[in-house]
């Protein structure tokens, strides 16, 4: 299925029905009064979020949702069938935009979690409303409102508490694939990933977190290069990143100049995700020995400052695994 995370769609309520102007007629009852009924309101459109649901494919082709007009009143005080709503269902994670002002609606964040998009027109009065002892054959009767209607804008957001960045071709996903499962794609070529992947951790403790595979980041990407950097928003509800470098040099970058590369595209991208609390994991310890992988270390903590959380793994010997997940758990139990 083709992942899409962001749409606009036109939501139209409909309109309420019209109130009715009627009088009683019936044999030997010359004088029956007033009996308009009422209209009936119009059909609603809400958004609801499903957890069955991943992208908002469905909604790319169908743009334009109409709720059902509420029916007019009828005599003997008969009110107007209510229009029907509509629901429209979203992945968990769909923040909800008015596309024109750029507000916010709702944050759709938890299973089942419903928002009105569009609210549907007010009944108008039959006339069996307005009698009173001073009016007994009122002639008035009030007409339906017109039902919302608006362009929302849809972003899906993947929820997980934690996030993986990185270059291309850096293990990524294999790291992903090995601790969650996860149905990757691996191979050795760059952006084998395309799209943002979600994955179930359980540690041994039977403690559990969503971590999240996105594609690789590349100098420039910021300015549209590679795949550019739209999937970094998937990383904006995690609560952890983990950085992943990769320990052998390609293409004459070393891993200080991946380090920093990511870390600048990031910066230009949000401050805020550049705050977030970031892990770097060493991978590929594997493929060099010891002392190269101490130079290298100390090479980098010439440049940055390198943070006390970080870890060597190799992601095809599955060494350090359990740890880092164990930890992961940890810190996410700390921050809650």
């Amino acid at each position: 299925m083709k992942f899409i995370d962001q749409t606009v769609i036109e939501v139209i309520a409909g309109n309420g029905g019209h109130g009715c102007v009627n009088f009683r007629r019936e044999k030997y009852i010359p004088k029956g009064g007033p009996d308009g009924g009422d209209g009936g309101n119009g059909g609603s459109i809400w958004l609801e979020a499903n957890n069955n649901l991943n992208t908002l494919i469905d909604l790319r082709f169908k743009k334009q949702f109409k709720a059902e007009n509420g029916q007019n009143g009828s005599g003997k005080k008969c009110s107007g069938k209510k229009g029907k709503d509509i629901k429209i269902y979203v992945p968990v994670g769909t923040k909800v935009i008015n596309f024109q002002t750029r507000e916010i609606i709702d944050d759709l964040i938890q299973h089942q979690q419903k928002v009105m998009v569009a609210k549907g027109g007010w009944h108008g009065l039959g006339n069996a409303r307005f009698k009173s002892s001073t009016n007994r054959t009122p002639q008035q009767s009030t007409l339906g409102t017109q039902g919302e209607k608006r362009e929302i804008q849809l972003e899906l957001l993947l929820i997980a508490d934690v996030g993986t960045l990185g270059m291309p071709n850096v293990g990524k996903s294999t790291l992903v694939s090995n601790i969650s499962g996860a149905k990757t794609k691996i191979a050795n070529y760059p952006f084998t990933t395309l799209n943002p992947i979600l994955g179930s951790v359980t540690t041994k403790n039977n403690k559990k977190f969503i971590i999240a595979d996105i594609p690789g980041i590349i100098q420039g990407a910021s300015h549209g290069s590679g795949l550019g950097i739209r999937f970094l928003k998937h990383l904006e509800r995690c609560k952890l990143l983990l950085h992943i470098v990769d320990l052998v040099p390609q293409n004459n970058y070393r891993p200080i100049d991946n380090i920093k590369i990511v870390l600048k595209e990031l910066k230009k991208y949000s401050l805020d995700l550049y705050n977030k609390p970031r892990w770097l994991i060493f991978n590929k310890t594997d493929l060099l020995s010891t002392t190269k992988i101490n130079k290298i270390i100390d090479e980098i903590k010439c440049h940055i400052n390198l943070p006390s959380q970080y870890y060597l793994i190799s992601s095809i010997q599955k060494n350090s695994m359990i740890q880092l997940c164990c930890d992961i758990c940890h810190h996410l139990e700390k921050i809650k």
